[in-house]
C-alpha cells in the first residue's frame, strides 16, 4: 500500500531507529552510566521520528547533530589526557610570544588581561554568545528545513559533523589545557590520575552566572566530557560553519548577518572568558574554512557521495512517497 510520510514510519525504518538507540543505551549504561540528558535527547528524537511525516523528515535531517552529541559524550570512555602528555606550559608560552600584550612592562596573554579588565556589559553578552554556540547552528538547520533548502541543510549538517570529528582527532593528537587551567595550576605538570579528577570550569563565564543570579554555566561545565580539549577551538567553528552555508545558500540577509555576528561574538568570548587562547581560535577557524572548501569543491563532487546526498535529499523532500 502506498502512503506518504504523513503516516507512521515503515516497519524497517522503525526497527532501524529503535535498534540504533537500544545499542547506544546499552553502550552508555555499561560503560558510562545513563544520565537524564541521554534519555531526554533520545526521547526528543524518537518523538519527532514517530509523530508525523513532517517531523520525521526533520529528525532525519538532524541526525548529524544527534551523532555529534553522542560522539562528544563517548569521549568520556577514553579521555585524551590518557593518550599523551597535556600541553599546559608550551601553548601558554606560544600564546605569550605570538599574541601577548605588554601592560605596564608586564607581558600577558589577552586571557590574563581580560581576567583583570572586564565589565558587566561585556560579561552579559559573552554569556549570551556562548549559550548560542550550538542552538544557533541547529536553528539555522531548522530554518533551512522550513524554507525548503533541505539539500543545503544536509550539506551543512554533515560538514558540521565532520568538522567536529576532525576537531576531536585534534584533541587526541595534541591534548592541551585551556587558559583557565594554566591560571589555576601555573606551570605545574600534573599526574594523569590527577588530570582525571579535574572538573570543567566556567572560568570567566562565572561572571555571567553571578550577573543573572543563576549557575547556568556552572551546570554546563561541571558535566564537561573533556577538560583538555582546547586545540582547536570548536566553539569558533559552529556558527562560522552556519554562516558560510548561509552565504552559499544565499539566505536572507538578516540570517547571514546574525550568524556572522554570532561567529565573531563567540570567537571573542572564547578569549575573553579564558576558555581558549587566540591560537585555539585561529586553528578552529582555519579548520572550518578549509574543510568547507574541500567538502564543497571536492568531496561532494565524488560520485558515490553525490548519489548518497541525492537519495538523502529525496527522502526528506515533501514529495517523497514510498511503500510500507
Amino acid at each position: 500500500m502506498k502512503h506518504s510520510l504523513l503516516s507512521l514510519p515503515t516497519r524497517r525504518e522503525a526497527v532501524i531507529c529503535l535498534s540504533a538507540f537500544a545499542a547506544y543505551f546499552l553502550l552508555v549504561a555499561v560503560f558510562m552510566g545513563l544520565r537524564p540528558e541521554h534519555v531526554g535527547l533520545a526521547g526528543l528524537f524518537l518523538a519527532l521520528f514517530f509523530l508525523t511525516g513532517y517531523t520525521r523528515r526533520l529528525a532525519v535531517c538532524m541526525i548529524p547533530f544527534l551523532l555529534f552529541g553522542m560522539s562528544y559524550d563517548v569521549m568520556r570512555l577514553y579521555p585524551n589526557y590518557m593518550v599523551g602528555e597535556v600541553d599546559i606550559v608550551g601553548i601558554h608560552e606560544a600564546e605569550l610570544q605570538w599574541f601577548g600584550i605588554s601592560v605596564e612592562g608586564m607581558r600577558m596573554t589577552l586571557n590574563e588581561y581580560f581576567a583583570q579588565h572586564n565589565a558587566p556589559f561585556a560579561d552579559f553578552w559573552a554569556g549570551i554568545f556562548y549559550l548560542l554556540w550550538v542552538p544557533a547552528p541547529m536553528a539555522f538547520g531548522i530554518y533551512c528545513f522550513i524554507t525548503h533548502r533541505r539539500e543545503l541543510f544536509l550539506r551543512f549538517a554533515w560538514a558540521f559533523l565532520f568538522i567536529n570529528f576532525l576537531g576531536f582527532a585534534g584533541y587526541y593528537i595534541h591534548p592541551a589545557s585551556p587558559p583557565w587551567f594554566y591560571a589555576q595550576q601555573g606551570g605545574v605538570v600534573l599526574d594523569p590520575a590527577l588530570l582525571g579528577q579535574q572538573m570543567g570550569s566556567e572560568a570567566g563565564l562565572a561572571r555571567f552566572d553571578a550577573l543573572i543570579g543563576s549557575p547556568v554555566f556552572h551546570g554546563i561545565y561541571s558535566r564537561n566530557a573533556n577538560v583538555f580539549a582546547a586545540v582547536p577551538s570548536l566553539h569558533s567553528t559552529y556558527c562560522l560553519c552556519a554562516f558560510l552555508y548561509a552565504m552559499i545558500g544565499r539566505c536572507r540577509w538578516y540570517v547571514t548577518l546574525s550568524l556572522g555576528l554570532l561567529s565573531l561574538g563567540i570567537c571573542w568570548t572564547a578569549v575573553y572568558t579564558s576558555h581558549h587562547y587566540v591560537i585555539d581560535v585561529i586553528l578552529g577557524v582555519a579548520l572550518c574554512l578549509s574543510f568547507v572548501l574541500v567538502w564543497e569543491r571536492c568531496l561532494l563532487r565524488w560520485k558515490p557521495l553525490k548519489r548518497f546526498f541525492q537519495r538523502y535529499t529525496e527522502y526528506v523532500e515533501e514529495r517523497r512517497v514510498h511503500s510500507s
